[in-house]
């Protein structure tokens, strides 16, 4: 009986696995700002036990003032502020989680639009650039917040000044109208779920290599915010006056300075884990 009672567990488990597969949406790639032909890695089919999940949005008036050249493009099909860095970025970040740590994690990204049904939920890490340029419905901003409050986790990135603070606090407020916006305090576990992260500074994007400034606009210094639930975990993890974006994208670029990627890259795998284990 107990044998028995054992096989049917991991017949569920498997059969809960196999229905999650056929659940998710298949990849796809989408034309980016940067990006538009890269290449696959050879084992991009191969599934994982983590994915790199980015966020799709609507962009706020078009995106890009001065690339508003595209704004007639439909944000679902690419060539829209959500695809900033990608997929340089993202592989880049997957590339150093399977070097550092134990995680099968899959090749390629996957990503994610909350108008897709309950395509959300299969994927529990979901990362946000440029959200000082998004403009959530309140549908998809009812989706994330459901999405976060079941166990996800949202570390959003690469916006700096208090015009896209505005911006980005006028869709996460119709996320979460009742929770605050708080400083992370430096002993928060995703500081140190792998590396110890005490000694933090501002990483900047490629912009410095033309300008030699760690920040961007009125962004003079990082800051590191987050939103809690009610049991202390932190579910969504905000790098603001940072662009720890192109710290990954650029980690193999040698004019772009290590020390950013360095730390870039441990913060990524920090949250990775955090969102993982809590």
């Amino acid at each position: 009986m107990p044998r028995l009672r054992s096989w049917l567990r991991g017949f569920l488990t498997a059969l809960i696995l196999v229905l999650a597969l056929y659940g998710q949406r298949a990849f796809r790639e989408y034309p980016g700002w940067e990006y538009y032909d890269f290449p696959l890695p050879e084992d991009w089919r191969v599934p994982g036990e983590w994915t790199f999940a980015r966020l799709m949005y609507p962009p706020l008036d078009g995106g890009f003032g001065f690339r508003r050249r595209r704004a007639s493009v439909d944000w679902r099909e690419g060539y829209s502020n959500w695809t900033i860095d990608y997929p340089r970025s993202d592989r880049h970040l997957t590339a150093a989680v399977r070097r550092l740590t134990r995680i099968h994690v899959r090749s390629v990204e996957q990503p994610v639009n909350l108008d897709d049904g309950n395509e959300v939920y299969n994927w529990p890490w979901l990362y946000g650039v440029e959200v000082g340029h998004w403009n959530l419905t309140n549908e998809q901003a009812a989706k994330l917040r459901d999405f976060l409050l079941r166990g996800g986790f949202f570390m959003c990135d690469d916006f700096h000044g208090t015009q896209e603070w505005d911006v980005f606090i006028a869709s996460m407020q119709r996320v979460f109208p009742d929770r605050p916006i708080v400083e992370i305090d430096d002993k928060d576990p995703i500081f140190h779920s792998i590396f110890d992260l005490d000694d933090r500074y501002q990483v900047p994007g490629a912009q410095f290599l033309r300008s030699g400034r760690t920040y961007e606009q009125d962004g003079l210094e990082a800051r590191w915010r987050g939103i809690y639930d009610d049991k202390g975990r932190l579910m969504v993890a905000i790098c603001h006056n940072m662009d720890l974006g192109d710290s990954w994208e650029h980690a193999d670029n040698p004019q772009y300075p290590e020390k950013y990627s360095a730390l870039g890259l441990r913060i990524g795998v920090n949250y990775i884990l955090y969102a993982m284990t809590h």
